[in-house]
């Protein structure tokens, strides 16, 4: 066939090709393997579907399991107690919480069982994680003080817990999932210690209590937890660093000792 190339023309076209590396004649078009790449993939997406259930499409990603539902636990173990010390056992093991790993004691109580008033903090410092009691540090001496004022002692008349019994690392903040895993307990504490009323002490027990946060706007106003009369009220640690905010925390306090007196 004639080409229409000049034969000089086209061998020196050819030798041309040869020094670039060009040792081998495949064919006379030019073929698009980008092309060919692509219609070989879909043909194995295709063969992929065709084997998958016919139901189900394609094949579902493998199940993880990620063991047993803590909160689901937690309401278990709760409801379980009858008394304050199976709680508290209940409590001690369980074992979901990272929080125990790191503590040095279980933060339970501290007063007097069924007493008028319970008080509910957020979770223990480092002087509680100590002594394995609530509010034993410069807040707690500061809340013995404050109800003193109105005539209430955690000798006589009043119940102490946090919504947490195992102190944060370096005191930081409740994480959600902690607090959710935890609310079963502290729900099951003050059914059996039964008050008259609950004092909510800072956000943390807020959100555990009453689904809200936002202590400043909270505070001094009676709400219901657990169906109980709940008055939140700024934490004692708060107020340490806060003085000017003791004047909020003492109207707090004579409404506390209305309602008490109300229902004497």
């Amino acid at each position: 066939m004639d080409s229409g190339l000049d034969w000089h023309y086209a061998r020196a076209a050819l030798e041309w090709q040869l020094e670039l590396g060009a040792d081998e004649a495949i064919g006379d078009t030019a073929v698009d393997r980008f092309a060919a790449e692509i219609e070989l993939q879909a043909a194995r997406e295709a063969a992929a579907v065709a084997q998958a259930p016919a139901r189900g499409g394609a094949m579902p990603p493998p199940k993880i399991d990620e063991g047993p539902d803590p909160v689901a636990v937690a309401q278990q173990a709760a409801a379980a107690a009858a008394t304050l010390d199976d709680l508290r056992e209940a409590m001690a093991a369980f074992e979901h919480c990272e929080l125990r790993r790191g503590a040095r004691n279980l933060v339970f109580s501290d007063g007097v069982a069924q007493a008028r008033v319970m008080i509910v903090g957020e979770a223990p410092g480092r002087d509680e994680d100590l002594q394995g009691k609530p509010f034993v540090g410069r807040a707690g001496q500061l809340l013995d003080r404050m109800l003193g004022a109105i005539g209430l002692s955690r000798a006589e008349n009043v119940y102490i817990t946090n919504v947490l019994p195992w102190r944060p690392p370096q005191n930081r903040d409740p994480k959600p999932d902690e607090i959710a895993m935890l609310t079963p307990f502290l729900a099951r504490h003050i059914a059996l210690v039964a008050p008259e009323v609950l004092v909510v002490m800072g956000n943390i027990s807020c959100d555990a209590l009453l689904g809200r946060r936002g202590i400043t706007r909270l505070r001094g106003k009676w709400a219901e937890a657990q169906g109980l009369p709940a008055l939140p009220m700024f934490h004692p640690a708060y107020l340490l660093r806060q003085p000017q905010m003791k004047r909020e925390a003492w109207a707090d306090l004579l409404e506390l000792k209305a309602k008490l007196r109300a229902g004497a």
